[in-house]
C-alpha cells in the first residue's frame, strides 16, 4: 500500500477526505476535498472531475484505515493514491491547520 507521511505533504498537494459527513464538519484540512468513504463509489466521477490529471490523490480519514481502503480501490482504478499515514488525527498533532465547515478553527472527531 503506497503511504506518506503528514510531513511529506507539501502546500498544493491534492487531498481527498473520506470521513464522514459529522467528522468533516468538526474539522478538516482546508481546501481538502471531501467524499464520505459510504458515499464513494456513487460519487466517484466527482473525484475524477477534481483531482489533477496525472496528478497524485492523497487520501485520508481520522487515523488510516478507511483512507486505505479507499486508497487500494483508486490504484486498482489505475490512479495514483496514497494514503496518508496516521490520518488526520497526525495532521493536527503535526500542528497542520484544521477549520470547520464555516472556515473557523476546527477540531478532529
Amino acid at each position: 500500500m503506497p503511504t506518506v507521511g503528514i510531513a511529506d505533504l507539501a502546500e498544493g498537494d491534492f487531498l481527498l477526505d473520506v470521513r464522514e459527513d459529522d467528522e468533516w464538519e468538526a474539522g478538516h484540512a482546508e481546501g481538502a476535498l471531501h467524499i464520505p468513504i459510504s458515499e464513494f463509489v456513487a460519487r466517484y466521477g466527482e473525484l475524477t472531475e477534481a483531482a489533477p490529471q496525472g496528478g497524485r490523490v492523497h487520501v485520508i480519514c481520522r487515523s488510516g484505515g478507511r483512507s486505505a481502503q479507499v486508497t487500494m480501490y483508486l490504484a486498482q482504478q489505475g490512479i495514483d493514491a496514497v494514503n496518508v499515514d496516521g490520518g488526520m488525527q497526525v495532521w493536527a498533532a503535526a500542528g497542520r491547520p484544521v477549520v470547520d465547515d464555516k472556515g473557523q478553527p476546527g477540531f478532529v472527531l
